[in-house]
């Protein structure tokens, strides 16, 4: 979501060139975007320094800190930032910030990296479904275990394609647009669930980062169906939908935590049987949000007594799995039924440059006069974490 003139008005005191910038990172420095940016508004400091991937506290130089105003990095700061304004997250949700004295700082504005995930996070999420609808899991198990033999045409096995499908998306945010763009274009209806009401076509409008060559679904308009609630009946309604496909992509909050149990994975099972109204088909599940938004023993339930067709899960709880785990072993008894990735769907080259699309968006909103002034006609900031429900 992004922040009216009034939320940011507070946060743009300081002359833009008076600000600095530290970037803390696991890419090296980009000096033609520091001297881009720095060369642009004249005064202002850009320090960059790299790091390993992770959301622990790194230590920098003292002098690293040295009049800090805004911040770009995926953790929390080991050092106190007293002219701190703008942090800069590099991740889509803020559940590694919630618990930390910086984000309840209400002085402070955070952006998330919303945007950056769509094209990569929506491949992975329709890849992995269609390796489950056509069984190459099995093809490729079955060369494993003869590998000098000529393959077998597995007949007894049931290949789903996609027109008629109905895919079901929870959380309807910028990554899910991403992934209703592709189901449509594969033939599937899509509805879409999200935790506010959306009645209006401008209410269902998107205004969070867009990617260059991103297509998503920035105007809303793909979803036949939109559902929406933040309560365990409002979840629960829109499970019983005959849902094919059901697509978590939901962040890691209060109330988001658990919400796939074991009376959900019945709902999807009730409602997918011929007797009920269903289509007969059962769901199968991806989880691109966290693994704790799924309770992991109903999931493994669910896939043994076949109340769901089957899942994909980039995130998991916990995470990682531990050596034995069900799932993991399940991944091998069972080819295609489960398929469990180490949370690496956002991976892409274009991560970073993604960030600083929206690092650099945002830098022209926090550009002032010094005086404090409210321009109307200025834009917002781009992804601003609304501090309630922390997204």
């Amino acid at each position: 979501m992004t922040s009216t003139n009034d939320e940011f008005a507070s946060v743009s005191a300081p002359k833009l060139n008076a600000d600095v910038l530290l970037i803390h990172m696991p890419f090296e420095p980009d000096n033609a975007w520091i001297a881009k940016v720095e060369a642009r508004y004249p005064g202002f400091k850009v320090r960059w320094y790299s790091r390993p991937w992770g959301f622990e506290k790194i230590a920098l130089p003292e002098e690293a800190y040295k009049g800090v105003t805004m911040l770009c990095s995926p953790g929390e700061p080991p050092a106190d930032l007293p002219k701190l304004r703008y942090v800069q997250i590099a991740q889509a949700g803020a559940d590694a910030w919630i618990n930390t004295p910086l984000y309840k700082n209400s002085k402070v504005v955070f952006c998330t990296a919303n945007g950056t995930h769509p094209p990569q996070i929506a491949e992975w999420v329709i890849g992995t479904y269609l390796q489950h609808a056509h069984h190459l899991l099995s093809y490729f198990a079955q060369q494993q275990a003869s590998p000098t033999k000529p393959q077998q045409k597995l007949l007894n096995l049931q290949v789903q394609d996609s027109p008629g499908l109905r895919m079901g998306i929870l959380g309807y945010g910028a990554i899910g647009r991403q992934v209703a763009r592709i189901a449509q274009a594969l033939g599937m209806e899509v509805y879409a669930y999200t935790r506010r009401e959306k009645p209006t076509p401008e209410s269902r409008k998107d205004d969070s980062y867009l990617a260059p060559g991103v297509l998503g679904d920035p105007e809303g308009i793909i979803p036949t169906r939109w559902f929406h609630g933040g309560s365990k009946a409002d979840t629960n309604n829109f499970l019983s939908q005959n849902l094919d496909v059901v697509v978590i992509s939901l962040p890691l909050t209060p109330e988001t935590k658990g919400m796939m149990s074991k009376e959900q994975f019945d709902i999807l099972e009730q409602t997918s049987l011929s007797k009920n109204g269903g289509t007969g088909r059962k769901t199968f599940i991806s989880n691109i949000g966290r693994g704790e938004i799924i309770d992991t023993d109903a999931l493994v339930d669910a896939l043994k007594t076949d109340k769901i067709r089957g899942a994909a899960l980039d995130v998991t709880d916990p995470e990682p799995l531990p050596e034995g785990h069900e799932l993991l072993k399940m991944m091998v008894e069972e080819p295609g039924k489960i398929f469990v990735t180490p949370h690496v769907s956002w991976q892409t080259p274009h991560y970073f440059e993604r960030v600083l699309g929206i690092l650099e968006r945002n830098l022209e909103v926090l550009l002032d006069d010094g005086t404090g002034s409210k321009d109307e006609t200025r834009k917002p900031l781009l992804n601003v974490i609304d501090r309630v429900h922390h997204y």
